[in-house]
């Protein structure tokens, strides 16, 4: 090839590289040359050299000069490697090789950068992990691409472990590209920066964006100030180095603080701030952290006319800020660089005050004590000092409460001095021969992570304490002190047998800084070349110190607090818990509470468990066999309206219990939902006709609600009454009672059932203002019921089955909770995977549930130990937490396990495979049985949906009872749904829907309740029947009695059955107040007489008795007392039993005189859960009376008479209820007062409302009279009379 040829093909090149490098630049900016390698020698320093072979110099990649890299003279942690970039340059990844054919290399080291050389700042992966992988040998290069570039002059790099066979080896590079700035600094004097000033004219839409970087020692100023027209501003201050958004309404008015973002500002780095203004909103980012900012209405037009950098602004009668002092970069509004203008000079940017356009950053040489065995040791004042006392300055700033900051002994008393951290504040104790010589305190609230100043001074006699230059207080006392020997800053050595220092209290944790000894500077950068006093474990030439609450970790208003190591949440008044507030207290539904065993009560439920949507209170009405969810709002009654001549319409806003996120959110769980919408009407017309405009509608659904033209009980959109859709209106020609627009008063009402059209917002009623109109509105409250995540379901029948889901995102924070179960011994519940990091939850063994993950820290695992077996097919619930600070498990009621998570580790959990559920993607170790309600972090997987379309895999899972049954009580029968169970409390005497409410009823002298058992020989066995009224046999070798009592009469007869052939059985209480049990089982024969030991039965006291007969074996036993045992001489048959009686007895022909006198007398008190083998005969009369063969006499009142704390283990309050015990106790009392009052008045009323539900005959409803009145309002324990 000629030289032409090669000179062509050269330019081609050239033109080729320029064009793809121009290319390159239209997307993102290629930023990965090699910056140390053609660096001069003069470019490196260290903290020392093994030899001149060994000198930094030698330190670039892949190279092999002197004895081919760096090796320090001794290898330990205090040893460093320093590169000088030139200028400030943007760094973007590094790699470590080790010493050129040797066995010398690091294994980990931290990076440090700078811009001057000083006030180095670590750099964190993740803003936790500080520390890099390093080498396994001296000749691989291993290369790190750090997450955020970083741009400093400096590098440097700290050494933390080695190749233990050798020692410290090192050679490296960098990577990045320059970094170009236009940089301003401010001196901080009154009125200094620059301001710039819009252009008139018409203006885009209303969106500013202002971006720049910024560097300070101080705390405090004004950074921003934007001006706009109304007399409108924004301004970004810096307050105790922290960002405050303040927003003013002209100039004399009090900020209102919108926003506080970031923290430790004030450390002489460089931040990033950025603020986005949209039309309602604002972006404000500090960093790498942004939060969204709602502004007042009246800032969605408002123009910036004057942006003002620095403190150039006169706030009218505020007390004027501290004025910002350092340096800006990069200051760009809207793309425009305002450095750039400012320094040409044009017109929009005026720079004010003292403004250079560079950066001169005051030196600061900070020390960082980090853990425990961290001290630092200066020599006290030289002997020949002519000061006679001692004066000793510092700075600190720390999280810790407690920790020794100062001690040094004093020779020529024989004591010592400590000056420690207790409570936050600055103690002084002075020490002789273990006694307290003299003890100062001041300062407060010294922990919070500013800096602050001590000053410790002793002359002519007197000793003073100063925080903050006296601003945070100053102690005085009469007392010389002489220092002399050594002064220890922060701890002291791990030597015991030093006796110049001894430390009883903490050690100190922070960072220190501007040090003098007799008014004179210590120079730090001496002592980190040993070259002057002693230190042990420090960070020199730094400032450590992180804030663990910014951003806050905790959620959901849970409220940070930290230490120098950790951060703490404290989570009370949240409704979460956990190590951050995470997962919530309560249940999500009304459906989970019945299921933990609870019954009817005021609740807090939060639908979305661990999500953003906060816990809300509703009632939880479990009278039903349903479970209803009732939330109210601020008007469920009946309201009347008058004619209103003066307007055509009256309008009603309804205003509920909870937010509206939380109410869409419980309507959209549920499966079903309803709300009552009555109109009471005499000349009122409604709707009008389908054709023509309504005169009356509704706004309901979401937000605001959308306009609904028909009425509760029609179709939505039909602009129709419940009587239009029946063909049952007083007027055939229109859709709606009332507007047939009649005199009479007549309603249309029902209920409203699609969730879209649901809560009804407000009301617009308009035909009430012509004369002689009248109407009464009702909308009641929003009652819900079923759970579509409580019974979600799915089950796998072979291990090789699963369902797969999108990828579960839980970067920070991840719980997962469900139910199972299962009759295998181990398989995998879920499994999702990552390139390194994976999370599981699996059945190990027929005993244990395993919780295992990995950030990159390492697999961890967290598991619970059963004591019984998990393979029984019965529901167990498992609940796994992951987050920053630790892991927990959960299984059933047991302990919760925990595992904290490495203090300094990576926390992002990084997943990218399909969420595998009842399997792994290597199908195996799959699981077998069923998994319910399956939430990740409060987000229900529809499991029945995917396992539809998935081999293997079967929607829903029946079999409820064998977990739930033992709710039923009381001989409550468990009966099976497709979506959970019931309690069948036919067999027993007690109803609700645990069978758990007692039936008690109060008893006149008069009262008679009469249960009568069939005919002989005429039985037959109904299964349709009720329970109540399957009779038993009527000859009987054995009874099962019991029942509860309270009176205060003796004697009194409380039971008695009767016989066809004249044989009886009695139970009373005799003159002498104890129990009589009177057998008469042969007619021709004496009663047998058993009499109980049991005294004081009629003292007004809850009483409960038992009695079992087998044959002639009689065993009776009174409340918690002994079982007393007798034998009958009679044959043990109880032949053709009669009738059994509570109460008065009327035919007393067949008693023999005295039980026939006691009889006549009647009961008076309480009598409750009657049982009498299967027959309940208090039950039947009194839910019953028309199905059940029953007489009832006398007035019989149903009452709560037979509950006692003591007797009903149930009658305690649940935890979660809002009432507490009396207010409940007074409320069901009144209401139920009010309810019998408004149902004897409404029997005797001619007219009759219509009912939205009649009377449910059926036992599982828990009570027997049901109007119109609120579901809360409505007591399992209505009194209700009944007069015969």
């Amino acid at each position: 090839m000629d030289l032409w040829t090669k000179t062509l093909a050269g330019i081609i090149a050239q033109v080729f590289l320029l064009l793809c490098s121009s290319l390159g630049t239209t997307g993102e900016e290629v930023c990965d040359s090699a910056l140390v390698s053609n660096l001069p020698p003069s470019s490196f320093r260290s903290s020392s050299q093994l030899s001149s072979s060994h000198a930094p110099g030698f330190a670039k990649l892949n190279r092999r000069e002197g004895a081919g890299g760096w090796s320090p003279l001794t290898s330990d942690r205090y040893q460093w490697l320093e590169v000088s970039l030139g200028e400030r340059t943007k760094i973007t990844a590094v790699a470590t090789q080790g010493r050129y054919g040797s066995s010398d290399w690091l294994t980990s080291y931290l990076l440090m950068f700078s811009d001057t050389g000083h006030n180095w700042k670590q750099y964190r992966q993740e803003d936790s992990i500080g520390s890099f992988p390093g080498n396994s040998n001296a000749d691989s290069v291993v290369q790190y691409k750090l997450q955020q570039p970083a741009v400093a002059r400096f590098l440097r790099l700290i050494p933390l472990d080695w190749n233990p066979s050798g020692r410290i080896g090192l050679r490296l590079e960098t990577y990045g590209c320059p970094y170009t700035s236009d940089v301003v600094s401010l001196d901080g004097g009154s009125s200094s920066g620059l301001v710039y000033r819009s252009s008139p004219g018409p203006r885009g839409p209303p969106r500013d964006v202002v971006s720049l970087k910024f560097k300070t020692l101080r705390n405090s100023g004004t950074l921003l100030h934007a001006e706009g027209d109304g007399g409108l501003s924004l301004s970004l201050e810096l307050e105790r180095g922290k960002l405050q958004l303040l927003l003013r309404r002209g100039s004399s008015s009090e900020p209102r603080r919108l926003a506080s973002l970031g923290s430790l500002l004030d450390d002489q780095h460089w931040h990033h701030l950025a603020v986005e203004r949209r039309s309602s909103h604002l972006n404000l980012t500090v960093d790498k952290h942004t939060e969204r900012v709602q502004i007042p209405a009246e800032f969605s037009h408002w123009e910036i006319e004057q942006l003002s950098v620095g403190d150039v602004q006169d706030f009218g009668s505020q007390k004027p800020k501290r004025s910002f002092h350092g340096c800006l970069e990069n200051l760009l509004y809207n793309s425009l660089n305002l450095i750039e203008l400012a320094k040409n000079n044009d017109h929009q940017v005026t720079a004010v005050g003292n403004v250079t356009f560079s950066c001169a950053e005051p030196v600061s040489v900070a020390v960082t004590f980090p853990g425990p065995q961290s001290f630092l040791q200066l020599p006290g004042a030289s002997a020949s000092s002519s000061s006679g006392g001692v004066s000793v300055g510092f700075q600190f700033r720390t999280w810790n409460k407690a920790g020794l900051l100062l001690t040094f002994g004093l020779p020529q008393e024989g004591g010592v001095v400590w000056l420690y951290l207790s409570e936050a504040r600055l103690r002084l104790q002075i020490h002789k021969a273990g006694r307290a010589l003299l003890e100062l305190t001041a300062g407060s609230a010294l922990s919070d992570g500013q800096w602050h100043s001590v000053e410790l001074n002793s002359r002519r006699g007197r000793l003073t304490v100063a925080v903050d230059k006296e601003e945070g207080g100053v102690a005085h006392a009469s007392f010389s002190l002489t220092a002399g020997g050594q002064l220890f800053f922060g701890g002291c050595p791990a030597d015991e047998d030093d006796q110049e220092c001894k430390n009883p209290f903490d050690i100190f944790q922070g960072c220190m800084r501007l040090l003098s000894v007799e008014n004179q500077p210590v120079d730090l950068i001496k002592v980190q070349q040993r070259l002057l006093g002693n230190y042990s474990h420090l960070q020199i030439d730094m400032c450590g110190i992180i804030d663990r609450c910014s951003p806050s970790r905790c959620e959901h208003g849970g409220r940070c607090s930290q230490s120098w190591t950790v951060f703490h949440c404290n989570c009370s008044d949240s409704g979460y818990s956990g190590a951050t507030c995470h997962s919530s207290v309560y249940e999500q539904s009304c459906e989970a509470y019945k299921h933990n065993g609870n019954t009817s009560g005021h609740f807090y439920i939060d639908v979305d468990g661990s999500g953003p949507i906060r816990p809300q209170p509703v009632y939880c009405n479990m009278t039903e066999e349903n479970t209803w969810m009732v939330i109210q709002h601020n008007n469920t009654e009946l309201t009347r309206l008058r004619p209103s001549p003066g307007g055509n319409q009256h309008s009603v806003h309804f205003d509920y219990s909870t937010e509206e996120e939380q109410l869409s959110a419980a309507i959209g769980q549920s499966e079903y939902c309803e709300q009552e919408l009555a109109y009471h009407c005499r000349k009122s017309r409604l709707l009008n006709t389908p054709e023509g405009s309504p005169f009356s509608w509704w706004l309901g659904g979401p937000g605001a609600g959308r306009v609904q033209t028909y009425w509760g009980g029609a179709q939505p959109g039909s602009q129709q009454c419940a009587c239009g859709l029946q063909g049952d209106c007083v007027d055939p020609q229109h859709y709606c009672n009332c507007d047939a627009d009649r005199m009479e008063w007549t309603e249309d009402s029902g209920l409203l059932i699609h969730k879209d059209s649901l809560p009804v917002r407000s009301l617009v009623l308009g035909d009430i203002q012509r004369p002689g109109s009248e109407a009464a509105y009702r909308v009641g409250p929003l009652s819900c019921h079923g759970d579509k995540s409580f019974w979600n379901a799915a089950f796998f029948d072979k291990e090789t089955s699963y369902l797969h889901f999108p990828t579960f995102h839980g970067e920070l924070s991840a719980d997962i909770s469900f139910l199972f179960k299962t009759t295998a011994s181990s398989g995998v519940f879920l499994e999702n995977l990552g390139i390194k990091d994976f999370i599981r939850i699996e059945l190990s063994s027929s005993t244990q549930v395993v919780f295992s993950f990995d950030v990159g820290n390492g697999p961890l695992e967290v598991r619970v130990e059963s004591s019984v077996p998990l393979d029984d097919n019965r529901w167990h619930r498992v609940r796994a937490e992951r987050n920053v600070k630790e892991a927990s498990l959960r299984l059933d009621g047991l302990p919760v396990a925990t595992q904290e998570a490495p203090a300094d580790g990576h926390f992002h959990l990084q997943l990218n495979s399909q969420l595998f559920i009842g399997g792994t993607a290597s199908r195996q170790k799959g699981f077998r049985g069923c998994i319910r309600s399956l939430q990740l972090n409060g987000v229900t997987l529809d499991l029945e949906e995917r396992a539809r379309i998935t081999p293997g895999v079967r929607p829903g899972c029946p079999g409820h009872c064998s977990s739930y049954g033992s709710f039923c009580q009381n001989r409550g029968r468990c009966v099976e749904r497709v979506n959970g169970f019931h309690c069948d409390c036919g067999l027993s005497a007690h109803t609700g829907v645990f069978c758990n409410t007692e039936v008690s009823a109060s008893f006149k002298s008069d009262t008679s309740v009469s249960y009568t058992f069939k005919e002989p020989y005429e039985l037959s066995r109904n299964s349709s029947a009720l329970p109540s009224s399957i009779y038993s046999d009527t000859t009987l070798r054995g009874e099962n009695v019991s029942l509860s009592f309270r009176t205060n009469q003796s004697p009194a007869v409380l039971f008695y059955v009767s016989s066809y052939y004249r044989e009886h059985l009695a139970l009373l209480i005799n003159k002498h107040d104890t129990l009589e049990v009177r057998y008469k089982l042969d007619g021709g024969r004496d009663a047998e007489v058993l009499r109980s030991r049991v005294k004081s039965l009629a003292n007004g006291q809850l009483h409960t008795v038992t009695i079992r007969r087998l044959s002639d074996s009689v065993s009776v036993q009174v409340d918690q007392n002994a079982r007393e045992e007798f034998n009958l001489t009679s044959d043990g048959e109880f032949n053709a039993i009669k009738s059994l009686v509570l109460g008065k007895v009327h035919e007393s022909d067949d008693l023999d005189p005295d039980l026939a006198r006691l009889a006549s007398l009647g009961f008076t008190g309480c009598l409750s859960v009657v049982s009498f083998n299967s027959i309940s005969p208090l039950k039947a009369a009194l839910l019953h009376p028309d199905t059940s063969p029953v007489i009832i006499t006398g007035p019989l009142l149903r009452s709560s008479c037979g509950s006692s704390a003591s007797a009903n283990p149930y009658a305690a309050e649940n935890t979660h209820h809002l009432s507490g015990l009396i207010a409940v106790v007074i409320f069901v009392v009144v209401t139920g007062l009010a309810i019998t009052a408004r149902f004897l008045y409404r029997r005797k009323e001619t007219y009759r409302n219509q009912e939205v539900k009649g009377v449910n005959q059926d036992d599982s409803p828990d009570f027997a009279f049901n109007n119109q009145a609120d579901p809360q309002n409505t007591s399992s324990e209505n009194p209700k009379e009944y007069f015969i």
